[in-house]
């Protein structure tokens, strides 16, 4: 067993849009993490970010040959993901692999079994699973608060800049699969496979680039409704997820802020008949609770809370949702 002193990490890559944030949670638990060695593929992408500065340098076949390696967090592109994410589970590392994880679902599935049968932790890098104000929606519907769910309404947009306009017009699955992959997370928490998946697109410029998306998810008795706008100027304060039932509704806008609108026909947990409005404390670092859930997984020998057969359904209904599977 690890121990639970400080366990060794490296990451490789540095050019998904969360690899230097990950990289400073990792470094702000310095009592559980010890950074041992990044592989960089861009080194335009890292050398003027103080998130890398100290860290050595290594190749991928260095790092992966280090016996006391607990774990390797995956920040490449999309394109590259799954591939470098196999090679550290044959390494027989943990890994922690950045959102969405794979463009071909056959790989994806492929290395979310082979690592199960390994018994190796991958934690898909997907930060509303900690989220204060999504802990509180998963309790609300374990035990009850809403009721039966009827509708999900979700939307994850922003502005993109020209960069990321050219990244997103190079997926299949435009910016849908890159960005709304968070929303479809917790819809699959929440209802599981949807029986349907209908998806729209309406780029917003002459380049076709798929820029304005939207899902919809049918299911036994709900609809999950799901938006991805990257043409919306004021995306980031308009991001939400609503959930209504047939005892209750909640409502958290904006996603990450914390603030919650809990309407219930009846009382329920420490919460009233009504509507309340909540403001939760969300931690400044919005991944570093991914991190400690990951070192705890590690020392304590146990899965996380998502395992595979969640992820490989995720991943097959962002396809779906995206436009990229019909």
């Amino acid at each position: 067993m690890a121990s639970p002193s400080r366990l060794k990490i490296g990451q490789i890559g540095t050019e998904h849009a969360h690899a230097s944030g990950k990289m400073n949670s990792i470094r702000a638990l310095p009592d559980r993490w010890q950074v041992v060695g990044l592989v960089e593929l861009d080194k335009k992408s890292s050398k003027t970010q103080a998130a890398y500065q100290g860290i050595p340098r290594l190749s991928e076949e260095a790092l992966l040959q280090q016996t006391d390696l607990h774990a390797v967090a995956v920040e490449t592109t999309i394109e590259a993901s799954c591939q470098t994410a196999m090679r550290c589970l044959k390494a027989g590392k943990h890994i922690h692999l950045d959102k969405p994880g794979a463009l071909d679902h056959g790989d994806f599935r492929a290395m979310r079994r082979f690592a199960e049968q390994q018994k190796l932790i991958v934690q898909m890098g997907y930060m509303l699973r900690y989220n204060p104000a999504f802990t509180l929606l998963f309790q609300a519907i374990e035990e009850g608060w809403l009721g039966e769910i009827t509708e999900i309404d979700a939307s994850m947009g922003k502005l993109a800049d020209a960069g990321t306009r050219q990244k997103i017009g190079a997926l299949a699955g435009g910016g849908f699969f890159e960005l709304a992959c968070h929303l479809v997370d917790v819809v699959v928490m929440l209802l599981g496979k949807p029986a349907a998946v209908h998806p729209f697109s309406t780029p917003s410029l002459a380049d076709g680039v798929q820029d304005n998306q939207t899902a919809v998810l049918l299911y036994p008795k709900a609809v999950a409704v799901l938006r991805c706008n990257h043409a919306d100027p004021f995306g980031g304060p308009r991001r939400r997820f609503q959930v209504t039932g047939t005892q209750g509704h909640l409502d958290i806008t904006p996603l990450e802020s914390g603030k919650v609108n809990l309407s219930l026909t009846r009382s329920a947990g420490s919460y009233k008949k009504g509507t309340q409005s909540l403001s939760l404390e969300v931690p400044k670092d919005r991944y570093m609770a991914e991190f400690v859930d990951l070192a705890d997984a590690i020392e304590q020998q146990r899965s996380l809370a998502w395992n595979a057969e969640h992820d490989i359904i995720v991943h097959e209904t962002l396809l779906r949702a995206s436009g990229v599977w019909h």
